[in-house]
């Protein structure tokens, strides 16, 4: 019963850990239309860059949490991975002002999270 109990509340955190991350990414999205209207834009976009990046390290520590002790499936654990070099292709992107890639890329990577989030 411990251990149903123990598997649960990772696999909750794998959903929070999720959500966080499809959040920030919508807030990406949001403050990336900032950037076009208002001076503040820029700091807003780029700070929230870091938080989203931060969220998905937490998402693949969720992950590796939910699988390794937790004896859940792996699957996420690669996407959690996928994520994270999406995430710091979209980083990269970002800091060399490639928009054409950059604002694409992160539409997928919205998607693909809110796909994710669906499916847990």
């Amino acid at each position: 019963m411990a251990t149903q109990v123990t598997a649960r509340r990772r696999i909750s955190f794998l959903r929070i850990a999720i959500a966080l991350q499809t959040l920030t990414l919508f807030l990406q999205a949001a403050s990336a239309g900032l950037l076009l209207t208002a001076s503040y834009g820029e700091t807003l976009h780029s700070a929230g860059a870091r938080v989203m990046y931060g969220a998905s390290m937490l998402y693949v520590l969720a992950a590796v949490l939910a699988w390794k002790p937790g004896g859940g499936p792996r699957g996420p654990v690669w996407h959690s991975c996928g994520f994270l070099v999406l995430a710091s292709v979209q980083v990269v992107l970002g800091i060399a002002h490639v928009p054409s890639v950059h604002v694409p890329l992160g539409v997928l990577m919205f998607g693909l999270s809110v796909l994710v989030l669906a499916r847990r």
